[in-house]
Order: C-alpha cells, then structure tokens, then sequence
C-alpha cells in the first residue's frame, strides 16, 4: 500500500486540519520550506481566521522569497516533545493594508510580538516597512502521526563565515 492511501486511512482531512490548527495555536515557532534556501527557516507566527500569519522584512524576521513563491511547506512540531509532528503545504498570500484579513492579522501578530522597539506605533511601521503574509494550509500533510517517512533528519550545517579564535584567551 502507498503511503499517501496509508495516510488517508490513518487521519482525514478533518484531523489533519484540526491537528495543524492546535500545533500552530500551541507553538510560536515553525519552519517554512523556502525556496533558494539549503533547510526549513524558523519562523514566530500567529494563527489567526483558519491559518498562519507571518510578519517579515524591514525590521522583522527575514523569510526571503516567501511572498514570491505560491506554495510552501510549514513544519510544526510537537509542544510537549518537540519534534515533528506535521508537515503541510500551504498557500502563501500577501496580506495588505487594504485587505479586510490585515486588521486582524496585524492585531494577533501585535499581541504576540514581545519586545516590540516601537511599542503601540509597531502596526504603522509594519504597514510601513514589512509584509505580512497569510498561509494557509491546502491538500494533504506529506507527513502526519501514523505516515512518517522513514528518513534520515540530520542536516549538514549551513556554511557560515563565523570562526573561532586561533589560540585560546589568556584565563588569569
């Protein structure tokens, strides 16, 4: 049996939903699959109105690309373990000030943010300098409880030009 028909056995599309909505209200970190990117980026967001809200750019976490591309993948893991629990594609799209969705997103994503450096004025600077982004999750999780891939997970580390010092200080 494929894993895709395993899966449709194990959770239905209500499950997986439910499930996605209770792992991103329950956790402010997710990775999304960005494009041009060597690994999944963590990201803080909010779930606001049946999907994820993301702000991003100006002063705020850099996702670079998600508003260009149409589809990505969130990873969400498990609160209490934290390791995978779900991998869902998700349709990406861009929120503005004009948009009737931006008011509440923005309000959620307010509320959330922690030490904001512009404090009550944060919202203007963001409508002003950064993107919000909507994504919202579509068709089946590649991965869920009960159909996981039998995949190796260890990443090799992203080059860095980070380095350590030649000799150790001197410790008086």
């Amino acid at each position: 049996m494929d894993p895709a028909a395993e899966r449709e056995e194990r959770l239905s599309p209500e499950v997986e939903a439910a499930l996605a909505e209770e792992a991103a209200r329950k956790s402010a970190v997710l990775w999304l699959t960005l494009p041009g990117e060597p690994q999944p980026v963590a990201a803080w967001h909010v779930w606001v109105d049946g999907a994820v809200a993301v702000v991003h750019e100006g002063d705020e976490q850099k996702l670079p690309g998600l508003q260009a591309s149409g589809q990505v993948e969130i990873t969400l893991r498990s609160k209490d373990k934290g390791g995978l629990l779900l991998r869902v594609p998700a349709r990406v799209v861009a929120l503005g000030p004009d948009d009737p969705r931006w008011a509440a997103a923005v309000a959620a994503l307010h509320a959330a943010r922690q030490s904001a450096p512009d404090g009550e004025a944060q919202p203007q600077r963001w409508a002003a300098t950064s993107l919000v982004t909507r994504l919202e999750p579509v068709g089946p999780a590649a991965e869920a409880p009960g159909a996981y891939l039998p995949t190796d997970r260890r990443a090799a580390p992203v080059h860095t030009p980070a380095t350590t010092l030649d000799r150790r200080p001197l410790v008086l």
